[in-house]
């Protein structure tokens, strides 16, 4: 059975902090009419819609002279909701060989502000991605003259979650560095965002703490704090906007004898799919201990289907059920099986670290993604 209950949360915890809310190129249609039907609870719009060639000129992957973009660009001017596109970058290279010339950062920095200024943009959301760290101070160069030239519009910086690095590495790296630069970011962007998400595996302390289950959380609410507490002793807590995920990630766990030994990435997937494979196979929805829905089974095509007849071991948390299975037959036959395991963010999740936003004082709340399959719940939350 599917215990839809788990997946609403009580009360709402985002009243009076800022909600933005990404909506992305691949599903623009469809995020951009959720978006409308929900513009009441919306303060900044991020069409996460420009990337970057090689030399440094932008590619617009969309066309906003399409009726959705225009109707929610007008719904958005009536309600004064600020509409700030994301320009995302993801080669570590690229970034460096034009961030650290002069003049391609010039002619790069020149193209973003005459593109928020043709489509009268409230500002710019920079997300370069996977930088280099010899970028560093060239990306801290970039961030001070694009605040320069874009005059009163709002410069806004994603970057990825730090992980504290006494729970990043067992043993901490001699010669850590990091590509971003926090009090630059702090100086020159008017706020940031946090991607609080996509942790998996990178918390090897909470990879111990929960290791009595399978273990690849989109962002675990503990883990999540921890970012908050390393990001606010450099950035202003009141410029923090702290990014969640509406999606969850599917992983084939290699059960050994005694321990969930390795995980392998099998897809990204929305809610509304993976409650499709709820049903179809029979399983219940449980929570995680760090507040994700959750859910464990043996694929239509995996031999191992056979051990669903098998009994559930007692003390089994809801929805660990195929992987106590997996893990009672590994331990017994002293063998490897493989389970299929999901973890995703859903408004209850959501809802977990809107708290953190408040116990912290954050400016607010930055949604990846709205595409029409976020969990509706979600947006009782604003």
């Amino acid at each position: 059975y599917v215990t839809i209950a788990l997946l609403v949360p009580a009360t709402s915890q985002a009243a009076g902090n800022a909600v933005g809310v990404w909506i992305p190129w691949w599903a623009d249609e469809a995020g951009a009419i959720s978006a409308v039907d929900n513009i009441r609870d919306i303060d900044i719009l991020y069409p996460f819609v420009y990337e970057v060639a090689p030399d440094g000129t932008l590619v617009n992957k969309v066309d906003f002279n399409d009726d959705y973009w225009e109707d929610l660009f007008d719904e958005a001017k009536d309600r004064r909701v600020d509409v700030i596109p994301t320009i995302a970058w993801f080669e570590g290279e690229q970034i460096h060989q034009v961030l650290s010339n002069r003049r391609a950062r010039a002619d790069h920095i020149e193209e973003i502000v005459n593109m928020v200024k043709d489509n009268r943009f409230d500002g710019v959301n920079i997300d370069y991605e996977s930088k280099l760290a010899q970028t560093k101070d060239h990306f801290s160069d970039f961030l001070e003259e694009l605040e320069d030239e874009l005059g009163r519009r709002d410069l806004t910086c994603t970057i990825e979650a730090r992980t504290p690095p006494e729970s990043r590495w067992r043993t901490i790296p001699s010669d850590l560095q990091y590509a971003n630069d926090y009090d630059v970011l702090n100086r020159h962007c008017d706020w940031i965002e946090i991607m609080a998400y996509d942790q998996q595996r990178a918390d090897w302390k909470l990879n111990q703490e929960r290791r009595g289950v399978p273990y690849a959380p989109v962002a675990d609410v503990d883990w999540v704090e921890k970012v908050i507490e390393l990001a606010v002793e450099d950035i202003d807590a009141d410029k923090i906007m702290l990014g969640v995920a509406t999606y969850g990630r599917a992983w084939d766990v290699t059960v050994a004898p005694d321990r969930y030994k390795a995980y392998d990435s099998v897809a990204s997937l929305n809610q509304p799919r993976i409650l499709e494979l709820a049903d179809k196979y029979d399983v219940p929805i449980g929570r995680s201990a760090g507040g994700e829905a959750i859910i464990s089974y043996f694929p239509v095509d995996s031999p191992w289907r056979v051990f669903d007849a098998l009994p559930t071991p007692a003390g089994t948390p809801k929805g660990y059920e195929a992987a106590a299975k997996a893990l009672l037959v590994a331990t017994y036959a002293q063998i490897d099986v493989p389970v299929r395991f999901v973890s995703w963010s859903d408004a209850s999740a959501i809802d977990e670290k809107l708290k953190l936003i408040n116990d912290y004082d954050l400016k607010g709340v930055a949604v990846f993604k709205v595409d029409g399959e976020e969990d509706q719940d979600m947006w009782r939350l604003f």
